[in-house]
């Protein structure tokens, strides 16, 4: 029997990366009117993939509308291959749910046009996410395919115990954390193992003793793939003259042009007994470790920044809103919503997100996190303005000024509420804005405090009355514009529901003062019911946990060492010695200090290099590999100041820091260490629909000297007795460095990297930063999970608006939805665009199963798929280890 040679055309397509967007947008057309000409004049050409992302479809027709048509024929005739995801996103850099969102809307704008190719795509992701097996049989894939993560170790027809992540073959199977189970596919010889092949037979023969020497060197069935194409790779036009003339050099082969339908059916047919397995996460751990490219988590942090406020203004404020808001309009916004979440998965590409691509192509992305932003907002303010018109407020004194606080989280959430409460306008239909300004300032300020619907005084802080320019745009007529006289208040809120809302008032008196502070006089130590925070003259902390009496210390150092690398990879200069924060003295300044809160400002300044020396530039211009780089740091040095708002809050354990620095320094990374003093042998971050058990230690064949992991809202270290949580806002980078949680906050560099010298000055990341996170203490192991939930409740702020005193159809305190579990963590709320039902998702973050409740008012649970579609799986109140699920509360 013949072996059989499948030749599949493609072109991987980057939307951007070297060159900006549009020069590889007009090459695009170029290609898509190629393809065109040869689905018309080449009767064997058998088709082509479209490199699994739908929005190429979108981005040719932008330029071409009247092609139309012609792409409708060719995806019905079969020539053009389409699907299933909108865009090839980074899945270990884009949330949970953006990863759904992609499989969700590609696959609606792949039946749009056609039949979806059912195969999980993931040709070049830098690094695959360990919940990848469940999430594509959740959405009906049987079988995914990718470029990196694996070792492939050929003829040795063996894969070791102890080695989870390689494989014999380039075909094995692909077991996730719940033990779901795919066909998996690497690309070991990459994506253009058949890359422009010869149609000439001296050419020819060179060409094909080569590749299939190395395809069939880790296949496992007589079936081997050939990838005919590229990044950005021209379709070749005579292949179906290539492949007869391969057909008559080796007669002992049959090579056909082909598609993934027809050889995943063929391959998964004959696929050995011997097959191997790789479990979890695929990032490539038996390597050297030098190009799993995980340091793309760390380059250009604003983008990252910029990505979480999107996702989780979207994810967590407005689907949910809107959700509770359909209730009361019968519309849901899933055009502005689509609109939305489009513009921001634009952003998510391997090349775009990883901020490994040139300038041009950054400053592009700011613009679509905006304009997402934007909607999304808009979105949110929407649906807030529908709710509170319905929320009863008759209980409030008629001259109280009542405002409501949403949580839209999916887990219950304490914190600080703030908002600006309007006392008085004057439109400038009364008079000239200067005079309205006056008459309004100039009125007695008052004093005020805040009450909850039962009376009861709630401790908030309010500020002096202030006077400023504001506009209303009403529905139904002009702007108005106005002056308002306001306050702005800051109120304390206690473990508000999942999906609920409170009412509090303002009201006339001032509130009695508590001499209470949970800051010491000057400002060493703070404490609360829960810990004992110590603050050492070099701006360290030692936190005292009261329930288990232990002390952890020297938290809170600022490393700064030289980089030499680039966008992908950090590499720290020969020689170079960490410059430390714990080795000079901090200023310390109180902020502020009450019964509920005590904020402390620290200020450290580090002289450090201004840049590398001379010498790197020269090195970048020669394309000398990075570890071949003798390049140091600058002799020259300038102070960094480093500002550090230190935040402990009534009754809680977690310490939240908000960092500010002007950046005018180059080729240099700066972290946030929190040493634990827990040596153990593994450590878990907060992943795609996972909380990650990841080793702390290298396997053998590492060679790179650092360890760069990927995280999202939280890592945390813990043994048996106790342990430490570090929380973050979008900064996706961490190091565990013996017992130390290494947080990256900013790493600057000059140059791409990869394949030639591609200068990216933008990318040292000069000017204003501010940074986000948080360390919190636990005791024993099963209480950690509430410091994961703190860390995912503090990257969502309270929603708020202000309210008449109104009669209403909902009550002044309402949970929306209930949700009860200890380690269920709710992703979505949101409406399906079949039918309007409530849609809400979510997963069990611990091993084991665990109980888990979620009420709402008539209706009634069902389990539905990723693509949120009714299975015939049966709604427990149990979900099991590690299980993503997705319920339709249907009425």
């Amino acid at each position: 029997m013949k072996k059989k040679v499948y030749i599949i055309s493609h072109s991987h397509w980057d939307r951007e990366w070297y060159v900006a967007y549009e020069k590889h947008h007009m090459l695009l057309v170029e290609l898509m009117d190629d393809l065109l000409e040869i689905f018309e004049t080449d009767p064997d050409f058998n088709s082509f993939h479209l490199d699994g992302q739908t929005i190429i479809l979108d981005d040719y027709l932008q330029v071409r509308p009247e092609k139309r048509a012609a792409v409708q024929k060719a995806i019905d005739d079969g020539k053009l291959r389409i699907g299933p995801f909108y865009i090839l996103q980074d899945d270990f850099l884009i949330s949970s749910e953006s990863n759904v969102r992609n499989m969700l809307i590609g696959m609606e704008e792949s039946r749009k046009w056609g039949t979806p190719v059912k195969l999980g795509y993931f040709p070049d992701t830098f690094g695959n996410m360990g919940q990848a097996p469940q999430l594509m049989q959740k959405a009906g894939f049987e079988a995914a395919a990718f470029g990196r993560g694996v070792k492939p170790i050929g003829f040795d027809n063996q894969v070791l115990e102890s080695e989870s992540y390689t494989s014999q073959y380039s075909e094995m199977w692909w077991k996730g954390p719940d033990q779901s189970e795919i066909f998996g596919l690497l690309f070991a010889n990459w994506y253009s193992n058949g890359n422009e092949i010869p149609s000439e037979k001296e050419a020819a023969i060179r060409f094909w003793d080569r590749k299939l020497e190395d395809t069939e060197k880790f296949a496992s069935t007589d079936h081997l793939l050939m990838m005919n194409g590229c990044d950005h790779q021209p379709v070749q036009k005579d292949i179906t003259k290539a492949i007869a003339l391969a057909n008559e050099l080796y007669p002992e082969y049959e090579f056909i042009h082909s598609n993934f339908t027809d050889y995943l059916e063929a391959v998964q047919k004959d696929l050995p007994e011997d097959l191997g397995s790789v479990e979890g996460e695929l990032t490539s751990q038996e390597t050297d470790g030098w190009y799993t490219l995980a340091n793309t988590a760390s380059a250009r942090v604003y983008l990252k920044q910029w990505n979480t406020r999107v996702q989780r203004q979207l994810e967590n404020i407005a689907e949910p809103l809107a959700s509770m808001a359909y209730e009361i309009t019968g519309n849901y916004p899933h055009d502005q919503l689509d609109y939305a979440w489009k513009t921001l998965m634009q952003n998510h590409p391997h090349d775009s997100i990883c901020g490994c691509s040139v300038d041009e192509v950054h400053r592009e992305m700011v613009p679509r996190f905006e304009k997402a932003n934007e909607v999304g907002k808009y979105v949110a303010e929407e649906a807030v303005n529908a709710i509170t018109a319905e929320i009863n407020t008759e209980t409030f004194a008629k001259d109280s000024f009542p405002f409501v606080v949403f949580n839209t989280n999916g887990l219950a959430k304490s914190g600080e509420a703030e908002i600006e409460i309007e006392l008085e306008r004057k439109t400038f239909a009364q008079g000239y804005p200067e005079q309205l300004y006056r008459a309004l300032d100039e009125m007695p300020k008052g004093e005020y405090h805040v009450v909850d619907e039962q009376g009861q005084t709630v401790s908030a802080i309010v500020s002096e009355v202030n006077v400023r320019f504001d506009y209303d745009l009403p529905k139904d007529g002009f702007r108005i514009p106005y002056m308002k006289r306001y306050v702005t208040v800051k109120v304390a809120v206690k473990d508000l529901p999942a999906y609920s809302w409170e009412t509090f008032a303002l009201v006339a008196g001032a509130e009695a003062n508590s001499s209470e502070k949970l800051a010491n006089e000057d400002g060493r130590v703070i404490e609360n019911t829960q810990i004992k925070v110590e603050i050492a003259e070099n701006g360290t902390l030692a936190i005292t946990d009261k329930a288990t009496n232990h002390t952890v210390d020297n938290l809170l150092i600022f490393e700064n060492v030289g980089d030499i690398a680039n966008e992908y990879i950090f590499m720290q200069p020969k020689n170079d010695q960490a410059i430390l924060s714990s080795n000079v003295v901090a200023e310390l300044e109180i902020v502020e200090t009450h019964a509920e809160k005590a904020v402390i400002k620290l200020t450290h300044v580090l002289d450090i290099p201004v840049s590398a020396d001379e010498l790197l530039d020269i090195e970048q211009q020669m394309v000398i590999g990075f570890t071949g780089r003798k390049a140091g740091r600058s002799k020259e040095t300038a102070p960094l100041t480093i500002e550090t708002f230190v935040t402990v809050s009534k009754d809680s354990k977690k310490v939240d820091f908000e960092t500010h620095l002007n950046n005018q320094m180059k080729d240099h990374r700066l972290r946030a260490l929190f040493p634990t003093g827990l040596q153990v042998e593994t450590h878990e971050a907060d992943s795609i629909y996972e909380v990650v058990e990841r080793p702390n230690q290298v396997s053998a064949s590492w060679e790179n000297p650092t360890n760069p992991q990927h995280q999202h809202a939280f890592a945390n270290l813990h043994d048996e007795t106790r342990g430490v949580t570090v929380g973050n806002f979008g900064l996706n980078e961490y190091e565990i460095v013996d017992d130390t949680i290494a947080v990256t906050l900013l790493r600057c560099v000059r140059e791409l990297g990869d394949w030639g010298y591609f200068p990216t000055p933008e990318a040292q990341c000069l000017g204003e930063h501010t940074f986000n996170y948080s360390v919190e203490v636990h005791g024993t192991p099963e209480t950690r999970y509430d410091t994961y939930k703190h860390a995912y409740t503090a990257q969502v702020p309270f929603t708020v608006a202000q309210v008449a005193v109104q009669a209403g159809q909902y009550p002044a305190t309402y949970q929306y939805v209930t949700v009860e579990s200890e380690t269920f963590v709710p992703t979505a709320l949101k409406r399906r665009k079949a039918d309007q039902a409530l849609i809400l998702r979510g997963y069990n973050m611990a091993d084991e199963a665990k109980a888990l409740t979620i009420e709402k008012a008539e209706s009634k649970p069902v389990v539905l798929n990723l693509l949120e579609e009714l299975t015939e799986e049966i709604y427990t109140s149990e979900i099991q280890p590690y299980e993503i699920r997705t319920i339709g509360l249907i009425n």
